[in-house]
This record gives structure tokens, C-alpha cells and sequence, in this order.
């Protein structure tokens, strides 16, 4: 997955998060990737700077280094930093607020959203149930979605 940093002919500055730089290069051919602003499909990529690892990677002895086809390969990843509770909560909020302004669309999320992205119904804020596979089908599509975990129905209304 990657995060690219998008802008459009209104001048919208937005982020696209995509399965690879094909994925988007064949989803802006296709007129799939829209300003999440004005809808509009005039899309250019900005320049993004490169993701920078801080601290010591980690070495791993027992490497085969004669293989020569990932040279650059990525330093050895770290694991990721504690949640502090605070900041736990928050996001959890965040997403009863988020949840609570959708319209639940139950499991019916992957074809109410593409309804939606190819204005087949109004553009609104819906919340719902959808596989792995759906998900990902809808992001190759251009469709943004953000799978997240559901707070409690106590949590939302």
C-alpha cells in the first residue's frame, strides 16, 4: 500500500492510498481516481518525499548477501510503538462520531459505494460491512474506503 499525494485541476491537494504506483497510473487512465473535493478526474501527482526509518534496523546474520536483485532492500521493520491509552480513546471517539453521522448501509456497503462513486445515487457519508476481498476490490477500483473496527451500536446511536 501506498500513500501518494494528489492534486487537481481546482487546485484541491488530497491523498490517494493505492496498492501500487501502477495501480494508480491504471486507475487515472481509467478516469477512476477523483478530487475528493469537486469529484473531478484532472488528477496530478505531486512530488512526495521519501519515508525516512529512524533508529538502528535491526541485522539479520544468517541473510543469503549474494543475492544481488534487492541490493536496496528495506531495512528490517521495527516494531510499532505503543498506543498510548489517550490517544486510544480518541480515535475511538473519532470513529463513534464518524459512525454515528454515516448512514448504515449494513452489508450492502460495497454496492451502495459504488452507487455512489459513479453517481448512480446521492454522494453521502454510509458505514457497513464488507469482506477483505470487497474492500480490496473497491480500492483497485478507486473507490476509498477505510476499513476500521466498528465501536459498540451503545457507542453509535
Amino acid at each position: 500500500m501506498i500513500v501518494l499525494n494528489l492534486l487537481c485541476d481546482n487546485g484541491h491537494r488530497f491523498e490517494g492510498w493505492f496498492a501500487s504506483s501502477e495501480a494508480f497510473r491504471d486507475q487515472q487512465a481509467r478516469q477512476l481516481v477523483q478530487c475528493t473535493y469537486c469529484q473531478t478526474t484532472a488528477i496530478t501527482q505531486l512530488p512526495s518525499g521519501p519515508h525516512i526509518r529512524r533508529g538502528v534496523a535491526a541485522t539479520t546474520p544468517d541473510r543469503d548477501t549474494t543475492d544481488t536483485a534487492d541490493t536496496a532492500a528495506a531495512p528490517a521493520a521495527q516494531p510499532l510503538p505503543a498506543m498510548q491509552p489517550e490517544a486510544a480513546q480518541n480515535l475511538f471517539q473519532a470513529l463513534a462520531v464518524m459512525a454515528r453521522q454515516a448512514e448504515n448501509v449494513g452489508d450492502r456497503l460495497p454496492e451502495e459505494a459504488r452507487r455512489i462513486h459513479y453517481k448512480e445515487a446521492p454522494a453521502r457519508n454510509i458505514r457497513g460491512v464488507a469482506t477483505p476481498e470487497e474492500t480490496h476490490a473497491l480500492l483497485d477500483e478507486g473507490i476509498l474506503v477505510l476499513p476500521a473496527p466498528v465501536p459498540p451500536e451503545s457507542e453509535t446511536h
